[in-house]
């Protein structure tokens, strides 16, 4: 064993030492996911249900919080929604209020807010701009979120309160199409259709759900072409030609292609 020399001393410091900071240091910059809320939401959300259930109060669970009661897989990161009737809005609020939870009416005149389990709460008095009715909630189904069961709506109305609320501000498909893969069994498509015929957006998700063959397409009262065959027509194309990928216009050249 020879003496150490101050060659073998000598350090590189263009390179990042064993054991130093260097080597953990990111190659990018840092982009930090929101925190999944996911279970501090289901709590209130339960809390929030076991108040109103107490009271007899009629409601039903609505939003993210009732599309995972529903099944779907969600990652709740907002609130809790709960639909009350306008007439019951006082009855609830003073329920919530005896409960020690905080309570307060925003300058929308469509919603209550409240505080819960450190979550925020919305009542809603309107869904998707109708007033919730007692016919509403009496579609609601029994279903449990967690441990709890409470009034949850109907995957119906969940869905057409999803696709109402469509705007060139807000109109985030890849959201609701997650909620919508799941409950599409449970759902009354040919009243959705009904109610989404005047809305452009609405109506261009329920395309979008036909040419995914998440749901059937619509037919025509003549028993015509469906929505999909009608777009590939427009396109030149036809059913095998779908199936085998083949672009109406690229069809001139497979068919000189083989007359060759």
């Amino acid at each position: 064993m020879g003496q150490e020399t101050a060659t073998d001393r000598r350090v590189d410091h263009h390179r990042p030492q064993a054991g130093t900071a260097a080597e953990d240091r990111p190659l990018g910059p840092v982009v930090e996911l929101p925190p999944d809320r996911t279970q501090a939401i289901l709590e209130a959300a339960k809390r929030i249900g076991s108040l109103l259930k107490a009271k007899q109060h009629p409601f039903a669970l609505a939003g993210g919080v009732a599309a995972y009661a529903h099944g779907a897989v969600v990652r709740l990161q907002h609130d809790a929604d709960f639909c009350i009737r306008r007439e019951d809005a006082e009855a609830v609020t003073r329920t919530l209020h005896e409960a020690g939870l905080e309570v307060f009416v925003p300058p929308e005149d469509w919603l209550i807010k409240a505080r819960c389990l450190g979550q925020d709460i919305d009542l809603l008095l309107e869904l998707a701009g109708r007033p919730v009715t007692s016919e509403l909630l009496d579609r609601a189904e029994e279903l449990p979120v967690d441990s709890v069961h409470m009034p949850v709506l109907a995957a119906t109305d969940l869905v057409s309160s999803l696709l109402a609320s469509f705007s060139e501000h807000h109109c985030d498909f890849g959201a609701v199409l997650s909620v919508v893969r799941p409950l599409r069994e449970k759902v009354d498509w040919p009243g959705v259709r009904a109610e989404q015929a005047d809305r452009p957006m609405g109506a261009a998700f329920l395309f979008l759900l036909e040419r995914l063959r998440v749901i059937e397409s619509d037919r025509t009262p003549d028993g015509g072409a469906d929505a999909v065959d009608r777009l590939d027509r427009v396109n030149g194309m036809n059913g095998s030609d779908r199936v085998n990928g083949i672009n109406g216009s690229d069809r001139p050249n497979r068919q000189r292609a083989v007359a060759r």
